[in-house]
């Protein structure tokens, strides 16, 4: 018989693997019905366990809400750093970066929605998980600016910390105003595609992107 603590990964391993699970139903569950349709319960009935077991993992919905919002997070600041380093080119890497921003939330609309709209009434989304996990895709499109601002570090940019982003938001920085302001117009096409504005008006998404992008970045320059 092994001694507890080498049991220890295991029973870490395990209780990761539960949790993905039920991240996983979850997810499930917004995509058919939205933030209001995920239920531990019903999550706890299609992994055949009791639903008081999966509150060892999740103390409640919102928890588990804020775990799919961070993950939410997690992938689209990758998919903004698959732009990034496409190109050195400084004005590229934030086409590449817009594109990748869109594809992300058209290939995830239901958890593109979850990160900008609060998923039920009364939850919290400004906790500082939240936050933090919010400021992320700031880190990159700090740097990626800083690299139009200034050509000649590109070769060397990385993506700002947490840290820097706190301190250009509390001095209100040049660099973090333009920031703010690039992400906000690709938000709102973007959201203005997602909820089907563009259809309506018989526009092509397409080409409305490419010419936002390319005005965006002609003033960028």
């Amino acid at each position: 018989m092994q001694p507890a603590t080498a049991r220890s990964p295991m029973r870490e391993r395990f209780r990761e693997q539960v949790r993905e699970d039920v991240k996983a139903a979850a997810l499930d569950q917004l995509t058919t019905g939205g933030a209001q349709a995920i239920s531990i319960k019903a999550i706890a009935k299609q992994l055949g366990v009791s639903g008081t077991a999966l509150y060892r993992y999740f103390a409640g919905r919102d928890e588990l809400l804020t775990a799919l919002v961070i993950d939410a997070y997690g992938d689209l600041r990758q998919a903004l750093e698959r732009g990034f380093e496409t190109d050195s080119d400084p004005e590229e890497r934030v086409r590449s970066m817009a594109r990748e921003y869109r594809a992300w939330a058209l290939a995830e609309p239901h958890r593109y929605e979850l990160l900008f709209k609060p998923p039920l009434p009364g939850y919290d989304a400004h906790t500082e998980p939240l936050a933090a996990a919010a400021r992320s895709l700031m880190e990159v499109l700090l740097a990626a600016l800083h690299g139009i601002d200034d050509p000649a570090s590109t070769e060397d940019l990385k993506p700002a910390t947490g840290e820097q982003v706190l301190a250009a938001r509390s001095a209100g920085t040049e660099e973090f105003q333009l920031a703010v302001s690039v992400w906000s117009r690709l938000h709102g096409i973007v959201s203005l595609e997602l909820g089907g504005g563009f259809t309506a008006m018989h526009l092509d998404a397409d080409v409305l992107f490419e010419r936002e992008l390319r005005v965006l970045v002609e003033r960028l320059g």
